[in-house]
């Protein structure tokens, strides 16, 4: 791990994190995705993604995914330590609530030292994962990935619990929340409409269960651990 001192920029973690974020769900990295991803102009992205390949922290081919070396993605796991356990620090000592948090711990995570965020980490107990059920990155660099699937992969009449959410759009978890589709509900698939429609789920253990028809951006959205 790089001291305080040696840590990449603030907009380098920013594009390292961002790279990591799309091979992490398996969506394609290229310089199109990341301006989107980011919010930034195609020019500006692509000077990064050069500079990036000067550093030694991407690989990247014209036209061709880009993927971070060795040296990149532990600094990716840094920087997502830190904004993970941030996250969840404001969750569980400060009362934020999960819909909150992200834009709170995009400011911070650059700015706190690596012995406060060994703190935070004593202090809730080391946790695996965030408030959004992200895994978070242990202080040598390893990364334990959860088991799960995509709600939108899975088949009718499947029984899960909700284990992730990679969406951070903060209108989107309220609604997470205000249906009851939070970490740890129980989620049973129920059927497909036919012609593009919705999924239909049960959430809530069954006697309590509430029905919802879920649209592609939500059935995108969540992570389920699928009972065995």
């Amino acid at each position: 791990m790089p001291t305080d001192a040696e840590r990449p920029s603030p907009s380098v973690e920013d594009y390292l994190r961002a790279i990591h974020g799309l091979s992490e769900r398996g969506e394609p990295v290229t310089n199109a995705t990341l301006t989107h991803r980011l919010g930034l102009s195609p020019s500006s992205v692509s000077g990064m993604i050069n500079k990036l390949a000067q550093l030694g922290l991407v690989t990247h081919v014209r036209y061709r995914s880009v993927e971070l070396t060795p040296q990149g993605r532990r600094l990716a796991y840094d920087v997502l330590r830190r904004h993970r356990l941030i996250e969840l620090f404001l969750v569980e000592v400060l009362d934020y609530s999960w819909d909150e948090v992200h834009v709170e711990a995009d400011s911070l995570e650059h700015a706190v030292s690596d012995e406060l965020i060994e703190h935070i980490a004593a202090k809730l107990g080391n946790p695996e994962v965030d408030p959004h059920g992200d895994p978070i990155p242990t202080a040598d660099g390893q990364v334990s990935m959860p088991k799960t699937k995509l709600l939108d992969q899975i088949e009718p009449g499947t029984v899960g619990t909700i284990a992730r959410v990679w969406d951070t759009d903060s209108d989107l978890l309220r609604y997470l929340t205000e249906n009851g589709m939070t970490l740890g509900s129980r989620i049973e698939i129920v059927e497909r409409k036919p012609f593009g429609g919705p999924l239909v789920v049960r959430v809530g253990e069954p006697a309590e269960a509430e029905t919802h028809f879920v649209g592609d951006e939500i059935a995108a959205a969540l992570s389920i651990s699928v009972q065995s």
